[in-house]
């Protein structure tokens, strides 16, 4: 069966409606196009859960034998018995734990006899001689037929089972997860400027490589690494296709001749003559990181960066540059911004509180 699911929801309400149904002991379906984080959530989900487990299965690469267990002869009684499926969680692993996850991630790629012991383990919870513990949580992900990958039909059934929620990308809350994470300024700065390119897949197209929030973490990590400039850009095309990387590449070079951030939260640089819009986003991102770093290292003079850091886009950023800025240091860092502490905050206050204020009504 194709996704049943009527309306889309972003990552952040989908972790919201998983939780609320893993109380109810409700198996849940979670779809969505390759690459958006699915495999992520779920992994965020159990973290979040006192006392939890995970345990992630591809059920694509399972044979039935998998969940079902393989009969052996049992010398002692005198005859065959179902083993155990080694892979699944028992009596002695719940004990230990609140909560496990089982997640049972590429279901609809599973082949049809795969899906039917799947079935009798969800249906019933249990299959052969195996029982699910009490305290197993039931969470499956797959990908639509719409997106041409290797699926197979959901029996309706078997379907009827789950509650379903499609996945759709949300820039915001990729933002949100990116800059808790510290994937890489550069591509947090680019993706700012030019949002529609975290997420470009088209089924219809032959190319291998597309934009995914996947692999443009993948690119992050790879920018952590002292590459030349051809073989990044290799890595970087074949992360998320040729014509972003040619983007990505170009934005990265004028983003090098920006002003340095530590010189600029150290006030020695005032202003800056390069006004290139993406590259600006870049270094804006790069700021509220060092002023996190500063934070984070009980730095001595963290107001007065601040200061400089709230004067310098002032004096040289525009309106929406300087509430993303504001926004990300204290909605996203939650940093101590104390304005009895700094030098400039009435004159900021006065020129964009208000705007600073929408933003985070919005």
């Amino acid at each position: 069966m194709e996704n049943v699911a009527t309306r889309t929801v972003t990552p952040n309400s989908a972790k919201a409606s998983i939780k609320h149904a893993l109380t109810k002991k409700r198996p849940i379906f979670l779809w969505g196009p390759p690459g958006i984080g699915k495999s992520d959530i779920v992994a965020q989900i159990t973290d979040s859960l006192p006392n939890s487990h995970l345990i992630d299965i591809r059920l694509s690469l399972w044979e039935p034998t998998d969940i079902k267990g393989i009969p052996y002869f049992d010398s002692n009684s005198g005859t065959m018995v179902w083993g155990a499926p080694s892979e699944l969680p028992d009596a002695e692993m719940a004990a230990k734990y609140d909560n496990i996850v089982l997640f049972l991630d590429e279901m609809n790629s599973a082949a049809p006899a795969v899906q039917a012991a799947a079935y009798q383990l969800i249906l019933n919870r249990k299959v052969g001689t195996y029982k699910l513990p009490d305290n197993v949580l039931i969470v499956a992900a797959g990908n639509r037929e719409a997106d041409k990958g290797v699926t197979y039909r959901m029996p309706a059934p078997l379907a009827n089972r789950f509650v379903h929620l499609e996945m759709a990308v949300s820039f915001d809350d990729w933002f949100e997860w990116a800059v808790s994470n510290n994937i890489h300024k550069d591509v947090v700065g680019f993706l700012t400027f030019s949002k529609k390119d975290l997420y470009d897949f088209d089924p219809k197209s032959p190319s291998r490589s597309f934009a995914t929030p996947r692999s443009w973490s993948f690119v992050s990590e790879l920018l952590e690494d002292e590459l030349d400039e051809n073989t990044t850009t290799d890595l970087v095309s074949g992360s998320v296709g040729e014509g972003l990387a040619v983007k990505f590449m170009a934005h990265r070079k004028v983003a090098s001749s920006m002003p340095n951030p530590t010189d600029i939260l150290a006030g020695k640089v005032k202003e800056m003559t390069g006004k290139e819009i993406s590259a600006m986003y870049s270094l804006t991102v790069s700021l509220c990181y060092e002023l996190k770093e500063a934070c984070d290292a009980g730095d001595k003079k963290f107001d007065d960066k601040v200061n400089n850091f709230l004067r310098f886009a002032m004096d040289n950023f525009d309106t929406e540059l300087v509430v993303m800025g504001i926004k990300l240091a204290i909605t996203q860092y939650q940093l101590p911004i104390d304005p009895d502490e700094i030098e400039c905050f009435d004159e900021f206050h006065e020129r964009f509180g208000k705007y600073v204020k929408a933003a985070q009504n919005a």
